[in-house]
């Protein structure tokens, strides 16, 4: 009678640890979705695609101004060549549920000097349902050493 009770009792702690650290696994995962999101803007502005940088910053395409910032930073950002990430800084730490914050990226495109930008980023979501990675605001061009300002 025992036995059966020890197996039952190790079966549950195993499915428990197989839970726990698919839920951890997706928590984590979350860094490199920012980064990713970072990257496809930052080759959209490299690229001068302003139509891309509006479509990739979350409610951009329905508010004028902007609209405006993103053809602007399209127009002055453009540069040839293969796109180099120097440096991101993550907008928010671990997190089990939603945040906010706002992260710090210094590219650089072919042989130019860095140009550095903040992003405002949302984690949407949570571990059980999922995050989903929202860009919200792209600063301009800011000194290299600079920290990202409280409002862009």
């Amino acid at each position: 009678m025992r036995r059966p009770l020890i197996l039952t009792s190790i079966a549950l702690g195993a499915v428990a640890f197989l839970v726990i650290s698919a839920l951890l696994a997706r928590a984590l995962s979350v860094g490199g979705a920012e980064d990713a999101a970072i990257t496809a803007l930052v080759r959209a502005e490299a690229r001068g695609d302003s139509a891309q940088l509006i479509s990739l910053i979350d409610g951009c395409a329905s508010s004028s101004a902007c609209r405006e910032r993103a053809a602007q930073l399209a127009a002055t950002l453009r540069h040839p060549g293969a796109i180099s990430i120097a440096q991101i800084q993550e907008s928010a730490g671990f997190s089990l549920t939603s945040t906010v914050g706002t992260a710090r990226v210094a590219w650089m495109a072919g042989g130019s000097l860095p140009r550095t930008q903040c992003v405002r980023v949302r984690h949407a979501g949570n571990v059980l349902s999922g995050f989903r990675i929202q860009l919200l605001e792209v600063s301009r061009r800011i000194v290299t050493d600079a920290d990202c300002p409280a409002r862009f």
